[in-house]
């Protein structure tokens, strides 16, 4: 949408990114690429993030992975909610734009903020389309440019190709709900393990859903197979050895409650952030995995 509006010409004042601190790592990759090229052609733009403030009893959290972990839950597209983008993306754009003087003209004089939604003709996004139609506000006003050009996906990654770019991975975090199979297998060790993790610690409070990808797909009708959890699809696919898997079932969900205990006994100020936790849950597990390795590399005659 933004290479197309940019060769037609249209003025964008603001291209905004909401980080959620936990999509895939081409997305980030594909970030300062692309903020390189809006700059070579005068887009401004900003990465904006949701700021948590309210940790109750919690360690701190500053993405959407730690605040499932800390609150033993899956995103809210597992139970067909759609809460984790209003709060994660759309809050936080909206908290910006309200501190943006363009933005703050526009209402004072009367009128609205044009917002362009990348939504294109594809079956899925306009189901999200048609979702979002309805949808009032007297502070924007919403435009779909995809839409009205009539392009689905495979004809906007052809326009970012034509444009020398690199076409990026579909933008999701790496545990959302409706990332596809062959989306987890390029993940790496370290959100495998957030990913089996998540779901172990949400597993005692799971009653309709076996894990992130909610029931069983059995291949009908073109479908493609796979379990409701994403840690079985990983252990059938060697994606993490089965002992690793194991252990993070078993060990990690009580290591982290032992970790959230310490901290509810601290005044806010001066808890550690799960941030921390997570990073040491995963150098522990790589250590292991290059002692393992060393290990069997003697055994061989």
């Amino acid at each position: 949408m933004i290479v197309e509006l940019a060769h037609r010409g249209e003025p964008l004042d603001m291209v905004l990114f909401a980080d959620p601190g936990s999509e895939k790592r081409g997305t980030y990759a594909f970030i300062p690429v692309f903020r390189r090229w809006m700059a070579d052609r005068g887009i401004a733009s900003e990465i904006v993030r949701y700021q948590p403030r309210n940790f109750k009893h919690w360690p701190p959290y500053a993405t959407i992975a730690e605040n499932m972990l800390t609150n033993a839950t899956l995103p809210s597209i597992v139970f067909n909610r759609g809460s984790c983008s209003q709060k994660w993306k759309a809050s936080a754009q909206d908290t910006w734009t309200a501190g943006w003087e363009p933005a703050q003209r526009c209402w004072n004089a009367g009128d609205r903020v044009v917002k362009l939604i990348g939504y294109d003709a594809s079956p899925r996004d306009t189901q999200r389309y048609h979702h979002a139609v309805g949808c009032e506000d007297p502070r924007f006003a919403y435009r779909y440019p995809l839409r009205e050009w009539g392009w689905d996906r495979t004809r906007c990654e052809q326009r970012i190709a034509d444009a020398g770019l690199p076409v990026p991975p579909k933008s999701s975090c790496f545990f959302c709900g409706s990332i596809k199979p062959d989306e987890v297998i390029e993940l790496a060790a370290d959100e495998l393990r957030t990913i089996v993790l998540m779901e172990a610690r949400a597993k005692p409070r799971l009653r309709n859903v076996d894990g992130l990808w909610r029931r069983p797909v059995l291949g009908r009708r073109g479908a493609t197979p796979r379990p409701g959890s994403i840690t079985e699809f990983i252990r059938e696919r060697g994606l993490l050895p089965p002992d690793e898997i194991d252990r993070i079932i078993a060990d990690a969900p009580l290591d982290l409650l032992a970790f959230q205990r310490v901290q509810a006994a601290l005044p806010v100020e001066n808890r550690t952030p799960i941030g921390y936790w997570l990073e040491e849950f995963n150098r522990a597990a790589d250590a292991l995995r290059d002692d393992e390795r060393g290990a069997a590399a003697q055994l061989q005659p």
